[in-house]
């Protein structure tokens, strides 16, 4: 098997939640193989997403045609058909994803994709499309959306932030945001204050509105 595309995700099932995950990983720039068996859902992002195909996705023999193998991420977005969400994941993991998000709803249905190998089970009444595109993306360890657009996001300290004190920086002034909480390597989260010096490695929690704590969490 060639490299991994690694800027690439393969959604599967298109519902709700596919498609505004679809939608979303879009919006960042990734680009997405789309897969659903009904041909209305299909049509209904066509032109909007990189690749969109009518596919059965329990067929193994489809997913190599479509080589879902090289991709170095597949999210299962089927859900009401148990038996489709367990065999489409299977198949993914049998052809070499490494990375391997599925849709659960309920809690029996999320430990048989963990017995069966899936890397991360997501509720839809808990992950949102958007909420899990940034985890895909890798950009933010978690995210929360609350209804009025602000959020808080756990994500690595950015390089332009190290070894500046955040008040000498002016993070808030400069991106809209607020550093509520650092962890060091090796200990546990604690409070940021005006003194605290971000070093490499460290990890944040970060709060605004939801467009600046997207902005900033892309920061290199």
């Amino acid at each position: 098997m060639g490299r991994k595309r690694d800027n690439a995700v393969v959604v599967i099932g298109l519902g709700r939640f596919g498609r505004s995950l679809a939608l979303e990983l879009m919006k960042d720039g990734t680009e997405v193989l789309a897969i659903d068996s009904d041909p209305r859902l299909v049509q209904s992002l066509a032109g909007r997403v990189t690749h969109v195909v009518e596919a059965d996705a329990t067929d193994e023999e489809a997913m190599r045609q479509l080589s879902v193998g090289e991709f170095d991420r597949a999210v299962i977005g089927v859900g009401t058909d148990l038996e489709a969400s367990i065999l489409s994941a299977s198949i993914v993991l049998g052809l070499g994803v490494p990375n391997v998000w599925a849709k659960a709803i309920s809690k029996a249905h999320a430990r048989i994709l963990s017995q069966i190998g899936v890397h991360h089970v997501v509720r839809p009444e808990h992950d949102m499309g958007r909420r899990v595109a940034h985890l895909v993306l890798g950009r933010m360890m978690d995210y929360i959306e609350f209804d009025d657009g602000y959020a808080f996001v756990r994500t690595n300290a950015p390089r332009v932030l190290h070894g500046r004190s955040l008040a000498g920086f002016g993070v808030r002034a400069t991106y809209g945001v607020t550093v509520v909480g650092v962890k060091a390597h090796g200990e546990e989260f604690t409070y940021a204050t005006a003194e605290t010096v971000l070093r490499p490695g460290d990890e944040i929690i970060v709060s605004g509105p939801r467009h600046a704590v997207e902005e900033f969490s892309a920061l290199d």
